[in-house]
């Protein structure tokens, strides 16, 4: 019996909703007509008894509702007809239109959903945009500086923060914490964490008001302040200077108006002509580098730390074949040059280093591993355009030096130059130059004075 009864019950609810739906339909094709003008509007019920209605029941409500809400071209083209009712046939015909409506109405309806998603979306986005980069100390300084000077061009230029703001961003940020209550509420908290050495360091890092700075220009120039000085006027005008100002400041910042010349009793001198001028090389070389250094490059210093690991295996390779050279290499430690043994013939002196000529022949160019040579220039300095044999120095019987190009770059003799396969006869005190290093030629005349006399004996019948 219950089940007979419930199904009596839902087939009279699904006739119901059918009869309904489709009150609901002709409902929505005479507000459309209404709105044309054609056929006036129908009276609805205004019952206040409400029921639980069916899936059916709700699509067809929404499509009724959705069709009196959109604007635009009428979906559903008006019929005149001479009567108040409509025809079969033309029922009929709205009901079909007014079922198909179903796919363009859900398309026309979900966008401006979406749109407001969106838009609730985006308010939490735009309150905290610029919490990221503004630090609790930014804000704090920034708090400091425009109590000091009341003028955020000035903050802007004489204020260094955590980042580089734009004076546009300086602003925004003073509006948002003066006009906005969010930001304000989120910056005051965040500065409340804030320790207290971190606090005063920023408050010692405030800017110097123009009251400040007038009390401290009445200080002549020509005297030599003291601390106890700079102590009287924080003592004698305590609500003018910062609560954190110290004697020690307030002289260092009087030392910096005296350097630029801001002094009561001081006007701006012009530049001196004939004195050296600070050029931009020389306040370079002010600059502390290990200030300018950022966080530590690891891969860098690993390229390094493999470069100098090749640098010393090189110069210990160069420590064990100093015995095999002919030419012993002698670091020059006085302006005169030592005097000749026995054994020197010649010397190539250069600004770093001195080659000493003890064979009737060496060469001279570039050494390298597979190749060694009498004289390697690159120990004077960068010898990279050098040929690896740059060229010859011989020794004639008569006591004559002569060199000979042997590299592709001429070999410069007092500033004449020497090409590639030529000779040239070297004298005593003669500069050489070859790809920028010069050296210069002496020769040790008491040993050539013997070997010519010994020549001369051999030459004699």
């Amino acid at each position: 019996v219950f089940f007979l009864m419930r199904g009596l019950i839902t087939a009279s609810l699904k006739s119901r909703s059918e009869d309904e739906g489709s009150t609901a339909v002709k409902r929505t094709a005479a507000q459309a007509f209404s709105g044309a003008g054609m056929i006036p509007k129908r009276r609805s019920s205004s019952r206040s008894i409400k029921r639980k209605k069916f899936d059916d029941e709700l699509v067809e409500s929404s499509l009724a509702k959705s069709t009196s809400r959109v604007k635009g071209q009428p979906v559903i083209e008006p019929i005149r007809c001479p009567g108040n009712d409509l025809a079969s046939s033309d029922k009929k015909k709205v009901m079909k239109s007014g079922s198909s409506l179903t796919p363009p109405l859900s398309m026309l309806m979900a966008p401006s959903s979406m749109t407001k998603r969106m838009k609730r979306n985006k308010q939490p986005l735009q309150i905290t945009k610029d919490l990221g980069r503004w630090k609790p100390t930014d804000d704090l300084l920034l708090i400091n500086a425009v109590l000091q000077t009341t003028d955020l061009t000035s903050v802007h230029l004489g204020v260094k923060f955590s980042c580089r703001f734009t004076l546009r961003e300086i602003q925004e940020r003073w509006y948002a914490l003066l006009y906005d209550p969010v930001i304000s509420k989120l910056a005051w908290q965040a500065m409340r964490q804030l320790h207290p050495e971190a606090i005063a360091a920023i408050q010692s890092k405030a800017l110097f008001s123009q009251t400040e700075e007038a009390l401290l220009a009445k200080i002549t120039s020509s005297s030599q302040p003291k601390l106890e000085v700079f102590q009287d006027l924080l003592n004698k005008h305590p609500n003018v200077f910062y609560p954190s100002r110290t004697a020690k400041s307030l002289m260092v910042h009087w030392q910096l108006l005296k350097q630029y010349y801001l002094l009561e009793d001081q006007s701006v001198q012009p530049l001196p002509k004939g004195e050296q001028v600070l050029n931009f090389s020389d306040a370079e070389q002010v600059v502390d580098d290990a200030k300018l250094k950022d966080s530590r490059d690891e891969v860098l210093e690993h390229e390094l730390m493999i470069a100098d690991r090749h640098q010393k295996r090189e110069i210990r390779q160069l420590e064990q074949e100093l015995p095999r050279w002919q030419v012993l290499v002698d670091s020059i430690t006085g302006m005169n040059s030592p005097d000749f043994d026995n054994q020197t013939l010649a010397a190539l002196r250069g600004r770093m280093v001195r080659y000493l000529m003890r064979s009737r022949e060496i060469t001279l160019g570039r050494a390298t591993k597979d190749k060694q040579i009498d004289v390697d220039l690159s120990l004077e300095g960068p010898a990279w355009k050098i040929s690896r044999k740059q060229g010859i120095i011989k020794l004639k019987n008569n006591g004559d030096f002569f060199i000979a190009n042997e590299g592709r770059r001429p070999i410069y003799i007092d500033g004449r130059p020497v090409l590639s396969g030529n000779k040239w006869k070297l004298n005593n005190n003669s500069v050489m130059e070859i790809a920028g290093l010069r050296f210069v030629f002496l020769i040790n005349q008491e040993l050539i004075s013997l070997i010519k006399a010994e020549a001369a004996k051999m030459n004699q019948p």
